[in-house]
């Protein structure tokens, strides 16, 4: 399997040059049909259209042909995040105060491997959530996080509608 790490330092500086940061680079699909997703956004506005998806992806394609990163064949899929998108950095949970999110804790912490609720703030480098069931107060070091990813509502539907109606979905290349 590709190195994650690896190319997400290929891939971070074609984003930055073209004004979008990464959210995420992701390899999945086993063996049998492997997609590289590349998650993207504008920071002013965490959106992508068409034109920035198709963009980064021939800057990708491009580099990846010369470099030849990824061994095996595999799809590239560039996309922007989505409404209940992924929580991939530290700041994302402190971006999106006063939301719904799900966050799942791979080797559990106090007796939990999930915690669904509001986003209420951070503290350092501690996530602070409402449960959505019990209203509990629930303090989640980000170092035991695994996941993390926004949960849709009315109120995030609200917060993001698109800027046109011309906005990105997938940009997706057999390689």
């Amino acid at each position: 399997m590709a190195d994650i790490a690896a190319l997400t330092a290929l891939i971070e500086p074609l984003a930055e040059a073209q004004g979008l940061r990464l959210v995420r680079v992701k390899m999945f699909g086993g063996t049998t049909d492997p997609t590289l997703q590349v998650m993207a956004e504008r920071p002013d506005t965490r959106q992508l259209v068409i034109e920035d998806c198709a963009a980064l992806s021939r800057a990708i394609s491009d580099l990846f042909d010369e470099l030849d990163p990824i061994e095996e064949a595999y799809r590239l899929e560039v996309s922007s995040p989505g409404i209940d998108r992924p929580l991939t950095r530290l700041e994302d949970y402190a971006d999106w105060k006063g939301f719904d999110a799900r966050v799942r804790i791979p080797d559990g912490f106090e007796g939990r491997k999930q915690v669904e609720g509001r986003l209420c703030e951070l503290e350092n480098d501690v996530i602070v959530i409402i449960t959505s069931k019990t209203r509990e107060t629930v303090r989640i070091p980000y170092s035991v996080i695994g996941t993390g990813k926004l949960l849709l509502t009315d109120a995030l539907i609200k917060a993001t509608a698109p800027l046109s109606s011309e906005g990105a979905d997938v940009i997706s290349v057999e390689r």
